[in-house]
């Protein structure tokens, strides 16, 4: 048996049961989230999550946001999903056009809940605004 302490010093992370070595982190943003394109507000968080991820590299950090803070109306792209041994099944979506502009985890894995009804967008698609830390209270 694997032990995951032997592998990592990552203690607060989620691990991939397959390979410990492949992990993540769920972190709160401290601050408001908005998502433009353009002029065009299309998502805006107080409630916004950060996932920092290391597999087979060490991956750039995705903002996740509610799917009720998502102002803009996506429509699902048809026939376009992946799946990830981490985080579990995806599927993609767009706003007028087949280019996807966001995705979620419609079918986390057990240890990914933590991912349940939060949406992504792409960073090189929109433009990620975060401002201010949260007041306490």
């Amino acid at each position: 048996m694997i032990n995951i302490e032997d592998l990592t010093l990552v203690r607060q992370g989620i691990h991939n049961p397959g390979e410990p070595r492949h992990y993540m982190r769920l972190k709160p943003v401290n601050g408001h989230v908005r998502i433009r394109l353009g002029q065009t507000v299309l998502a805006e968080s107080d409630a916004a999550i950060r996932l920092l991820e290391v597999g087979r590299d060490l991956y750039d950090p995705v903002v996740y946001l509610p799917r009720a803070d998502v102002l803009a109306t996506l429509t699902p792209v048809a026939g376009k999903s992946s799946h990830c041994p981490l985080k579990g099944d995806a599927c993609y979506y767009t706003l007028d056009d087949d280019d996807p502009i966001a995705w979620r985890y419609d079918r986390p894995l057990p240890h990914a809940e933590g991912l349940r009804d939060l949406i992504a967008f792409y960073p090189d698609r929109v433009t990620v605004e975060e401002s201010g830390a949260l007041a306490a209270g």
